[in-house]
C-alpha cells in the first residue's frame, strides 16, 4: 500500500511538471508529491480519513501538496 502510494505520487509529480501544471523542476515536484502522499497516508492510517480508494487518496494528496507548497513559498524571496 505504501509503495503504491509513493509510485503514484511520483508519477503525478512527473506528469504535473511535464504538462506545465507546475514549474518547480521534475525532482522537486516529485519530492513535494511524495511528501504530501506520505503525510496523508499516515493521517489516513491514524484517523481513518479517506476520499476513496487508496489510489485516489494518493492522487488527491499529491495534487494538494503541489498546490499548497509552491504557492506558500512563492514571492518570499523578493523584498
Amino acid at each position: 500500500m505504501l509503495i503504491g502510494t509513493v509510485v503514484i505520487a511520483g508519477i503525478v509529480g512527473y506528469l504535473s511538471e511535464k504538462s506545465g501544471f507546475t514549474r518547480n523542476g521534475i525532482v522537486q515536484s516529485i519530492i513535494i508529491c511524495v511528501g504530501g502522499a506520505f503525510l496523508f497516508y499516515f493521517v489516513r492510517i491514524m484517523f481513518g480519513i479517506r476520499f476513496g480508494a487508496p489510489g485516489v487518496d494518493a492522487i488527491l494528496s499529491s495534487v494538494g501538496a503541489l498546490i499548497i507548497v509552491p504557492t506558500h513559498w512563492r514571492g518570499r524571496g523578493k523584498r
